[in-house]
């Protein structure tokens, strides 16, 4: 069974920076991508980026991209997003998510809630102005 954990979470302050950790169980994640979103109140669950667990590559939303970056522990099976610059707009919940990669070619990332198998709970990130 799969499990997604976040953490990390928290109350910062505009320009501040802060590490979420996803830490992930259950299966060998090698055939993954990892993906994470985010959810203010009253907005749709948005991508924040995603990585390929085998390679590492990296994939990033435009409103994140140059601040933030994820990255991957394969000794501790987690999943990191290093946020900088942080900005009251990016306060919300944070999730984290995995799909199974086919070999049906196309992106190897996928922006859509919609095309993720597994979710963590959560995790609050808030920025003060």
């Amino acid at each position: 069974q799969v499990q997604l954990v976040e953490s990390g979470g928290g109350l910062v302050q505009a320009g501040d920076s802060l590490r979420l950790s996803c830490a992930a169980s259950g299966r060998t994640f090698t055939g993954y991508a990892m993906g994470w979103f985010r959810q203010a109140p009253g907005k749709e669950r948005e991508f924040v980026g995603a990585i390929r667990w085998t390679i590492a590559t990296t994939y990033y939303s435009d409103s994140v991209k140059d601040r933030f970056t994820i990255s991957i522990d394969n000794a501790k099976n987690t999943v990191y997003l290093q946020m900088n610059s942080l900005k009251p707009e990016d306060t919300a919940v944070y999730y984290c998510a995995a799909r199974v990669l086919t070999p049906s070619g196309g992106r190897w990332y996928r922006t859509s809630p919609s095309e993720y198998d597994y979710w963590g709970q959560g995790t609050q990130v808030t920025v003060s102005s």
